[in-house]
Order: structure tokens, then sequence, then C-alpha cells
């Protein structure tokens, strides 16, 4: 693949035609700028008793609220409160991808792509442990691939992931970047 930036983002994502899957119920929104190389924006979700995604690396958003218009809105509502990035003040949407369904709950999560120029200082809330950006090319590339393991239901597997300093992106969030990278690719 050529070089990226955004301006292949955008007609790449642009010429996406999402496949729904399910009813979603959840909406997040995989945010990227523009420095040497595109970066994209993860959170890591702060530890919750009861949570799925406890500690996950993962795209600002969450369940889709009786009273969001769209999921779109949902997907910006949630970023709103959990970063204080208002994405109608400072983003560009540039489309949606696939949707997902989660395999260990039977949500349908739609992710939701936009471009930042500039941003305010960003403020998570409770939900979020930390956040950061990662360049887009490394994981494009396969630079940064890596496994996760993981016991579940008392067997050892593992699952691809991408490398995040000592941290893994793997799961609901890897899914959505393979996405990604699909429309990227043509």
């Amino acid at each position: 693949m050529s070089a990226i930036d955004l301006s292949l983002v955008r007609s790449r994502i642009a010429r996406v035609t999402p496949r729904p899957s399910g009813e979603p119920r959840a909406a997040v929104a995989a945010v990227l700028r523009q420095r040497e190389q595109p970066e994209i924006l993860f959170i890591q979700r702060a530890e919750h008793p009861g949570d799925p995604w406890s500690g996950h690396l993962a795209f600002p958003g969450g369940r889709h609220d009786a009273t969001d218009p769209n999921l779109r809105f949902t997907a910006e509502r949630e970023t709103r409160e959990e970063l204080g990035l208002d994405l109608t003040a400072y983003g560009e949407p540039l489309g949606q991808l696939d949707d997902v369904p989660t395999h260990t709950t039977g949500l349908v999560v739609r992710p939701f792509v936009y471009a930042v120029d500039t941003l305010p200082e960003l403020q998570p809330n409770y939900e979020v442990a930390d956040v950061f950006w990662v360049d887009l090319p490394s994981l494009l590339s396969g630079a940064r691939d890596t496994e996760y393991p993981l016991v579940w239901k008392g067997q050892a597997m593992r699952f691809p992931g991408y490398a995040v300093g000592e941290r893994v992106v793997w799961g609901l969030t890897y899914r959505m970047l393979q996405i990604l990278f699909e429309a990227l690719r043509g």
C-alpha cells in the first residue's frame, strides 16, 4: 500500500458501503488525526466489576440510549461524555464501517470514523483510565502484530492483536481495525 495520510483515508472511507449485522445497540468513534503520520485514538477502559470490557483498549463509545436519535449521535455523545471531545465541533465525520457483533454479549456495535484537525485538551471521565494515540501505518503494516493470551471457560486461548507498549488491542476493537484496514487497502 502506498503512503497513507488522511486524504487517502477520506477517499477510501467515502467508498465504503457498510454491511449491517443484526440490530446495532451501541456505537463507537474511531478518531483519526494527521501528524507526521495519521494517528488513531484509543482509550483504556477503567476497571469496573461486571463490565465485560473492563480494562480493555477500545474506541470511545457505548450503548445507544433511547433518547439518542441515531447511532452516530450515540458515538458522538459517548465520546463527549468519556473524553470531553465534541465531535460535532472538532470532528469531521468520514463515514461508518460494518457493524460488528460481539461474541460474548450479543451486542452489535456500529463504528463511525472521524478526522480531527485541532482538538481541545481531552478530559477523560471515570470510565476511562488512559487515552493515547497510535500511528496508523504501524498498525496497518503488521509491525505491531501480536497475540493476546486469555483463559476463557477454562481453556487457554490466544487471540490476534496489536502491541501498544505493554498493552494489547484485541477482541472487538481489533476486529473493527481489521474492517477499517480492509477499507483502506481498497
